[in-house]
C-alpha cells in the first residue's frame, strides 16, 4: 500500500490537490531506494539526501517523517522492491513565487524489482541533449525529468539501455539514471558534482570503497573522448548498484579486475 501525507493508503489513488506546485511546477524533489527483504539500503544517506534537497528548495520536512513513510512501504514489499519517496511544496497560488508558509506534502510507495537488475550490465548511448550544469536543479533529484524522459525514449530507439548525457561545456556529466565512472589502470575517475552531476548514494559509498582496494579516486572532469579511451566503464545507481557498461555508442568494453573487485565490495556494503 502507497503512503500518502502521513498515513498508509488502500488502492492506488488519493485526493490530491490541483493547485499542488509539484504537479503545476514540478517544485518538488524525489528519492529512489533499495529495499530488500523490508529493509531499505543506505536509509540513513537516502533519509539525509531528501531533506538536504527540500531544504535546498527552501522548505523544511523532518527527516523523521520521511523514515517513516519508506519504512511503512518497505515493509512487507517482497525480497526486492524500488522505494519511491516524493516531496512537494504543497499547494500554492497560481504564479512562480513559492507560498510564504508552504505545507509539503510527501508520499511513498514501492514496485517490486527483478531479481537479475542489480548489478547487471547494460549499454549507453549518447545523447545531443545537454545537462544543465549552471542549474542548481542538476545537483539534486527535482520533479523536472523531461530531458531523462526524451533521452530514454532516444537511447531505447537506438538500441541501447540508457543514455549518457553531456553538459553545457560537451564534457561527460551523467547518465538518465546514474553515475558515471571509468577505470585507467589503478585510477577510478568519476566527473565533479559541479559538472551538473547528482550526488548519487552508491557513488559516495564507491568514493569510500576504492582506495581499500588500492585504486586512486580522482574527481575531475572528462571529455567525452577520453571517457571512451578507458579501460571499463561502469553506472551506479541504487537500483542497479553496479552495472558494468558493454558499450557506449560504438566503442566496445570488456570485463575489468577492478570492476568486478568493486562490485563485490559493494555488495558486501549493500548487505551490511
Amino acid at each position: 500500500m502507497p503512503w500518502f501525507d502521513g498515513a498508509l493508503i488502500a488502492g492506488p489513488t488519493a485526493q490530491f490537490d490541483l493547485a499542488d506546485r509539484g504537479l503545476t511546477l514540478g517544485d518538488g524533489v524525489f528519492d529512489t531506494a533499495l529495499a530488500r527483504d523490508g529493509r531499505i539500503v543506505f536509509e540513513a544517506a537516502h533519509v539525509a539526501r531528501l531533506a538536504a534537497a527540500t531544504r535546498a528548495l527552501g522548505f523544511f520536512v523532518d527527516p523523521a517523517r520521511i523514515t517513516q513513510a519508506m519504512r511503512a512501504v518497505a515493509d512487507g514489499a517482497g525480497e526486492l522492491a524500488a522505494i519511491r519517496t516524493t516531496v512537494t511544496r504543497g499547494a500554492g497560488p497560481r504564479g512562480l513565487a513559492p507560498p510564504a508558509e508552504p505545507r509539503p506534502v510527501l508520499w511513498a510507495s514501492a514496485a517490486p524489482l527483478p531479481p537479475a537488475l542489480p548489478f547487471a550490465s547494460l549499454t549507453l548511448h549518447p545523447t545531443d541533449i545537454r545537462r544543465n550544469d549552471t542549474s542548481p536543479a542538476a545537483r539534486w533529484k527535482t520533479l523536472g525529468y523531461l530531458d531523462a524522459v526524451l533521452a530514454a525514449g532516444e537511447a531505447q530507439a537506438a538500441g541501447f539501455d540508457e543514455a549518457l548525457f553531456c553538459n553545457t561545456h560537451g564534457r561527460v556529466a551523467c547518465a538518465g539514471t546514474g553515475n558515471l565512472f571509468a577505470v585507467f589502470g589503478t585510477r577510478l575517475v568519476t566527473p565533479p558534482l559541479s559538472e551538473g552531476v547528482l550526488a548519487g548514494i552508491v557513488r559516495a559509498e564507491l568514493l569510500g570503497l576504492a582506495p581499500g582496494l588500492g585504486l586512486v579516486v580522482e574527481e575531475r572532469p572528462l571529455e567525452l573522448p577520453d571517457f571512451l579511451g578507458a579501460e571499463a566503464v561502469f553506472l551506479t545507481n541504487s537500483l542497479r548498484g553496479l552495472a558494468p557498461v558493454r558499450a557506449v555508442g560504438a566503442t566496445a568494453f570488456a570485463e575489468h579486475p577492478a570492476v568486478t573487485a568493486l562490485s563485490e565490495a559493494l555488495r558486501a556494503a549493500m548487505r551490511a
